[in-house]
């Protein structure tokens, strides 16, 4: 039987202090993926069937570029209502960015760097590592720390993948001196995990919280919908960081996200989330270096990791 955690920090998690004595760090994670998705037009077998609508299928073998459209949408409009959003609030968020994505759309790509945003790696091309041996995926690993080391002149510290991490990925991560990953939705918390013989720190992502809850049939609606959870979320957060601060995630796709009808919905919780007393905006590997430096030592099994800087 493989083995899980199940139990995680159990009735007493640790007690770590976010800057400032705020009650909950919000992370802000915009996903940008056009461009870098399942296309014939790159030469794939098939186009990506997950589209703002939900799944949609075509024929396999024929380009449909009315499901590109979708996506294109994010990188012509999308992405620059969601960075005006941001630019105003002067909040910095974390880029899960595809490699090809970013090198497709330079200006784009320099713009979150000009703006303080961190630009994590979301693989090079918007897909898991199944079917990859070893090599295959530190290969793929590695062309997307140099792609967005080109485009945007920033090494990444950070990663999240879309599917297929293995047992082996967080391995690669601590040997290509990766700060954090993000491949779980298992706490409100970050933690350690051993991997190659050394600890290294998971910052959990959330999918309650997330516009991909809007594709297909879903679950939300309105952006009122996405608004109230969102709202809820952290005041539930915000009660339970009074005696242990925690962390919140927010998942944007530009493609999603960047439609007026939903960004909005982003907007107002800025509004709403600066009006409270106690709350963080923070990028990942803002809180990952926070966590490094404050959580208590609990696994000396672990070598200590390596602090960005």
């Amino acid at each position: 039987m493989a083995e899980r955690d199940l139990i995680g920090y159990g009735e007493t998690p640790p007690v770590v202090q976010w800057p400032g004595g705020a009650k909950v760090a919000v992370s802000i994670a915009l996903n940008y993926e056009e461009g870098a998705e399942s296309s014939i037009a790159l030469g794939d077998d098939s186009d990506e069937d997950i589209a703002v609508f939900g799944g949609w299928s075509s024929p396999p073998e024929r380009r449909s570029m009315m499901k590109e459209s979708f996506f294109e949408y994010g990188s012509r409009a999308g992405v620059w209502r969601l960075l005006n959003i941001l630019r105003e609030f002067d909040i910095r968020s974390t880029v899960f960015g595809c490699g090809l994505a970013l090198e497709r759309n330079p200006e784009a790509a320099k713009a979150m760097t000009r703006d303080g945003h961190e630009v994590a790696c979301h693989g090079y091309r918007w897909r898991g590592t199944i079917g990859m041996d070893f090599d295959e995926e530190l290969a793929d690993i590695r062309r997307c720390i140099a792609s967005i080391e080109n485009t945007t002149g920033v090494r990444p510290v950070g990663f999240y993948l879309r599917d297929g991490i293995t047992e082996r990925t967080r391995e690669i991560l601590v040997n290509e001196g990766f700060l954090y990953d993000s491949n779980s939705y298992s706490d409100d918390l970050p933690y350690f995990v051993p991997a190659g013989g050394k600890r290294h720190l998971i910052v959990p992502y959330a999918g309650d919280t997330n516009d991909g809850r809007f594709w297909g049939s879903g679950s939300l609606a309105t952006a009122e919908d996405f608004l109230t959870v969102l709202k809820d979320s952290l005041d539930m957060l915000m009660i339970e960081g009074e005696t242990v601060p925690k962390m919140m995630s927010v998942g944007i796709h530009t493609r999603i996200g960047g439609r007026p009808g939903v960004a909005i919905a982003l907007r107002r919780f800025i509004e709403y989330a600066l009006a409270q007393e106690g709350v963080w905006f923070a990028t990942r590997a803002q809180i990952a270096q926070r966590w490094i430096d404050h959580a208590p030592r609990q696994q000396d099994m672990y070598e200590t990791v390596t602090s960005v800087g």
